[in-house]
């Protein structure tokens, strides 16, 4: 069991460090045909659950190592805000964070839960998922638990944006065909003018789906883009190098990594050492990480 990963390059955040809330099997209520993860079926409640001594036990450990960490990142193989513990969690997280930010990456599913919004209160930034604005969208593409429906979701940010003054970060990931047409996106539009999140991050399929499911094009994204309000703050997501300080990774944390996201080869190269890189080889010489090819792009990921 590796509870840290990473770092990883984030796109939009930094350099992060990833805790997995869930890394011995995936526990998601949501069953998204995008998703990087294996499917797995949706549930409503973690029934494996690691204990908060544990987890900032493992963290304490890596801050020691990868010192020049721009961000903790919580996130989980399956949903973060089904753990039971997060309020407990993050509470000791922000006594050793230091001057590392914190982010949580959820897909949005429970902010109608009170107790949800209360420990999402406590980061210093939120992301959210948000596809749909609708049910038969979200019952398409996401694949949500029985009893989750787009209003609920909706509402619940309503409530939670009220009180929360720290960047409140929402995410569009758009698949062809399914919620790239105009009434889904007139929708999204209309409650997001309403919502007025700090930042709206749309993007599209960029690494292996666990569904055959297609991307949009970078010029399709240009142009959804330009059907949303001005007075939203809209970023498009899109593969760049970045330039941060080369980590040494041993086996178990290559593994890790690439379990929990499929790296490229500019990722490698970016993030990896030279003696780590000589690690990825033998692993993927011995089997133990495979190449998945992704719209003209190889990807390595645990096999």
């Amino acid at each position: 069991m590796s509870i840290i990963f990473g770092p990883i390059p984030s796109r939009r955040f930094g350099k992060s460090l990833g805790i997995d809330l869930s890394p011995n099997k995936k526990q998601c209520n949501f069953d998204c045909l995008y998703c990087e993860l294996k499917p797995a079926d949706v549930v409503e409640k973690y029934d494996d659950i690691v204990s908060v001594e544990l987890i900032i036990s493992e963290l304490k450990k890596a801050l020691e190592i990868h010192k020049d960490i721009d961000v903790i990142t919580v996130t989980a193989n399956g949903e973060p805000t089904l753990y039971p513990n997060l309020g407990e969690l993050i509470d000791e997280i922000n006594k050793i964070k230091e001057s590392r930010k914190t982010l949580i990456l959820s897909n949005g599913s429970t902010i109608s839960d009170e107790n949800v919004r209360n420990a999402l209160s406590k980061f210093d930034s939120v992301k959210l998922s948000l596809d749909c604005a609708t049910d038969k969208c979200l019952k398409k593409l996401d694949r949500p638990a029985k009893g989750i429906y787009a209003s609920d979701i909706m509402d619940g940010m309503i409530e939670f944006k009220k009180s929360f003054k720290n960047p409140l970060i929402i995410e569009i990931l758009f698949v062809k065909n399914i919620n790239d047409n105009i009434e889904e996106i007139t929708k999204l539009n209309e409650f997001l003018t309403q919502l007025k999140p700090a930042r709206i991050d749309i993007s599209t399929i960029d690494r292996p789906p666990a569904y055959k499911v297609e991307a949009l094009s970078y010029e399709d994204m240009i142009n959804i883009s330009k059907l949303f309000d001005t007075s939203l703050t809209i970023y498009i997501a899109h593969r760049k190098k970045l330039e941060i300080t080369k980590e040494s990774y041993g086996e178990e944390e290559i593994l890790k990594t690439l379990k929990s996201r499929p790296l490229s080869d500019d990722d490698i190269d970016a993030l990896f050492d030279e003696k780590s890189k000589e690690i990825f080889q033998n692993l993927l010489k011995a089997g133990k990480i495979k190449i998945i090819n992704h719209s003209g792009v190889d990807f390595y990921k645990s096999a």
